[in-house]
């Protein structure tokens, strides 16, 4: 398996597509040992495709897209600026919360940079503000739900996506209040004052409430359905694939049947990455259990630590560190067969330890060399990849720290899922 692993590394280092690295990498594992059948990699790449609960994927990738093309994202918008207006480093405080309530309809960090970079990005720019905290603010995207992050783990590690749907609620908020209180602190540190000098009055946030109230109310219905047992986890990306097409056409009017073919056609090229490379990750997975590379390290770990907070630390600067080189989805689905068989040795709830690994495995989009979410802002904003670095510290810090806290109180990642499902579902 060593030799695997070396040709891994080696494909990524000279720039082949991920989807690439891992199936040649896990066909050597098959060239290494003769004596397994030759049509194991057909078969287990097939398998995986096949598997109903990755229906919810494609469902909620087009559900998102058409949610960017209905008109949604103007609306929320102005609901951000009406919120945090008044705040010092407003623009910046905009970008956040703007993010925060576009979690719900996009699900993915990469599109959510995208989206902030374009709208509202080189406005920030003109104004003096960092790159790093356009793109800072899209992490928040596969944490509140329905993040595909959460669908992948869950799919992959047969955890409850309705729970991890859950989880993510009060993260997610405290992410929003930690990144906040950056700007705010770097704000007043650099001269950013308020956009507006009076406070926004009630009648104003209705108003804008009123226009960004079918985002709002997309994942409280999803957590619902799921809740009542109304859908399952796959059949409720269909009912989101109606929810954004509905909002599109009679809510905001704005989803055109040219809009509706570019959906589509985005939802196709997002779609086919995801499972080409779900599928040749099984080649490469299939390596990984015949090795025994779970129990191997989950024995070399009980023999170092028995503390449960360690091995959840060790193991997040290691998603960390090779978040800098992988994208986020890749990580999930290679290291979840790994590392979930540790955690529930170590007595860790499976959707704990999930939550906190999303996290980890999202910040990797941001940090260099690879980082897709920062290379996708820094191209909108056209800003060297050093400046980004160096601004978006403050960030990383405070997001950082909340990991931490998640880390060490695992009550406040499993209060809603407890509230919702029950604590006996666990």
């Amino acid at each position: 398996m060593l030799i695997v692993i070396i040709a891994f590394t080696v494909l990524m280092l000279i720039g082949m597509p991920v989807a690439f690295a891992i199936g040649i990498a896990g066909a050597l594992f098959f060239i290494q040992h003769p004596e397994l059948p030759a049509t194991i990699p057909i078969q287990v790449t097939v398998t995986e495709t096949q598997n109903f609960a990755l229906l919810a994927v494609p469902l909620f990738i087009l559900a998102g897209n058409f949610l960017n093309n209905s008109g949604i994202t103007t609306n929320l918008l102005k609901l951000a600026t009406v919120l945090t207006g008044r705040m010092h480093g407003s623009l910046a405080q905009t970008s956040i919360a703007l993010s925060t309530l576009m979690s719900g309809v996009t699900g993915s960090s990469i599109a959510d940079a995208a989206m902030n970079a374009r709208i509202i990005g080189l406005q920030m720019l003109k104004r003096g503000y960092a790159a790093g905290v356009i793109s800072y603010g899209s992490l928040l995207a596969p944490i509140i739900p329905p993040g595909i992050g959460f669908i992948l783990y869950g799919t992959v590690g047969q955890v409850s996506i309705g729970r991890l749907f859950a989880a993510g609620i009060i993260p997610g908020l405290m992410l929003w209040a930690a990144l906040a209180v950056a700007i705010a602190i770097t704000a007043r540190r650099r001269g950013y004052g308020p956009e507006r000098e009076t406070r926004a009055t009630a009648r104003e946030i209705l108003l804008a409430s009123w226009g960004g109230i079918w985002a709002i109310l997309f994942p409280i219905f999803l957590l619902a359905g799921l809740r009542y047992g109304i859908f399952t986890p796959s059949e409720i990306g269909a009912f989101a694939v109606i929810y954004s097409v509905a909002v599109g056409f009679f809510a905001y009017r704005m989803l055109t049947f040219a809009s509706f073919r570019e959906a589509i056609e985005g939802s196709l090229v997002d779609v086919g990455a995801v499972m080409f490379l779900l599928a040749l990750s099984a080649i490469f997975g299939y390596g990984i259990v015949f090795e025994r590379i779970p129990e191997v390290i989950s024995d070399w770990m009980l023999g170092m630590t028995e503390n449960a907070h360690v091995v959840m630390v060790l193991i997040v600067l290691f998603i960390l560190i090779a978040g800098t080189f992988m994208e986020g989805s890749v990580l999930i689905i290679m290291l979840t067969p790994i590392f979930l068989p540790l955690v529930t040795k170590y007595g860790i709830d499976p959707v704990h330890f999930g939550l906190v690994f999303i996290i980890a495995a999202t910040i990797g989009n941001y940090t260099p060399p690879v980082g897709a979410a920062m290379f996708v802002a820094c191209q909108v904003l056209r800003c060297p990849i050093s400046e980004y670095t160096r601004d978006s510290t403050p960030f990383l810090i405070a997001v950082t720290a909340v990991t931490l806290i998640l880390i060490f109180v695992p009550s406040v990642v499993l209060l809603v899922p407890d509230m919702i499902f029950g604590s006996d579902l666990r």
